[in-house]
């Protein structure tokens, strides 16, 4: 097509509150610049922010370009999304992608019918073909979680944490992002104990190698958010919702707030879900939770999908897991096992700790009605105050 043409421009437009949606459909030429630059500013109105959906826009010239320039001048928070590559090159090239916000479009892919490999917190694992797997977020508005485990998971590669390196960025059918690994013929530690190719001995020792390798990691200070600020402001929640006593909440919250600040990394979430293995290295997959601070509140994360939740409600581990929670339960005894087989001494000590300050991740759930079921609410504060009340008096502190 020959950018002098006079060939129309169909715009759409969408209107949300404050913000105004532009869709450009076709191609943006010298030839048609004027008659689009009017009708735009027929439609603009006084909008907040301007959203540019290029999803249709083919070709953009330097008038098209002094368009969006203007609109920039007039309305600051201005952003171009769904941008084709070929398109997306002319605002790189051009240093329009340094002045506002320029999202390239997302390659799409559907996940229906891939078998699920792994699960985290925040996404699910797909087997996507023998050489790639696909986290997906659960959040729609992702993007920015994406662009942070993106950024933590080259930090701890750096550091040499053995860690899958997400390459692509893409949008699943139902419009939610994911990011692309390329994994050759990988399996979850989950895939291999379910699947009988590895014992609960070997899994658990793998997982405690893999954790003593993380552990005895010190990443650049202020690299990873600190799991004792997130942990202190979680407990403000608990405070505040006064599903404790005050004696009650006082006597927890005093040693934990006197858990040191420790700068060795932690996983956050490390179960066998976010676990691969490939060609016999295992990879840490799921990043977003990834942070420093005390062994303590790994060991107590982990403690929670293996045990804690199951304690009150049966089921979990098997909805989770697909395993029977004697077999979790297991499994997390011969973890602590293996992570502690060089001070045995300081094994029970350390689960008990862990147990402490499990259930006063799970009060926090409580709290905020998030991973705990409305029926079992009550069933669950009920059993860490009882865990409170058994081993506080007995710990002369928290940190391991």
């Amino acid at each position: 097509m020959s950018t002098s043409q006079n060939v129309k421009c169909e715009i759409t437009y969408k209107q949300e509150g404050t913000k105004l949606t532009i869709i450009p459909h076709g191609s943006i030429s010298s030839g048609n610049a004027a008659e689009v630059e009017a009708e735009v500013k027929e439609h603009l109105g006084n909008p907040e922010s301007i959203v540019i959906d290029a999803t249709d826009l083919e070709y953009i010239s330097s008038a098209g370009l002094r368009i969006i320039l203007r609109l920039k001048k007039a309305v600051d928070d201005l952003t171009l999304i769904n941008v084709a590559p070929e398109v997306y090159d002319v605002f790189e090239v051009t240093g329009f992608s340094e002045m506002m916000k320029v999202q390239k479009a997302f390659r799409k892919l559907s996940v229906a019918g891939c078998e699920i490999i792994g699960e985290g917190a925040n996404g699910v694992v797909y087997r996507y073909d023998e050489d790639t797997i696909v986290k997906v977020f659960r959040n729609p508005d992702s993007l920015p979680e994406i662009e942070r485990e993106r950024e933590l998971a080259r930090t701890a590669f750096v550091l040499g944490v053995p860690t899958a390196i997400p390459f692509d960025v893409v949008q699943v059918e139902d419009g939610r992002y994911g990011s692309v690994y390329e994994l050759l013929n990988a399996d979850s530690y989950h895939h291999l104990l379910v699947e009988g190719v590895k014992s609960v001995d070997e899994i658990a020792k793998m997982s405690a190698d893999l954790l003593k390798i993380v552990h005895s990691t010190v990443p650049k200070p202020g690299a990873l958010p600190s799991r004792k600020e997130i942990s202190n402001r979680r407990m403000e929640i608990i405070r505040k919702s006064g599903l404790m006593s005050d004696e009650e909440f006082e006597a927890l919250n005093s040693k934990i707030s006197a858990i040191p600040d420790d700068p060795h990394m932690l996983h956050g979430d490390f179960h066998i879900k976010n676990v691969m293995i490939q060609n016999g290295e295992s990879l840490l997959i799921d990043m977003d939770t990834l942070c420093v601070g005390n062994t303590v509140y790994e060991l107590a994360g982990m403690y929670l999908p293996y045990i804690g939740f199951a304690r009150i409600d049966k089921d979990d581990a098997a909805r989770f897991f697909g395993l029977s929670p004697d077999v979790t339960k297991e499994l997390y005894e011969k973890i602590m096992a293996y992570y502690f087989e060089d001070r045995p001494e300081e094994l029970e000590t350390a689960k008990k700790k862990a147990v402490v300050l499990a259930c006063a991740r799970m009060m926090y759930y409580c709290s905020v009605m998030k991973h705990v079921r409305e029926e079992n609410k009550d069933a669950v504060i009920a059993m860490c105050r009882e865990e409170f009340s058994k081993n506080l008096p007995e710990l002369d502190d928290l940190a391991i």
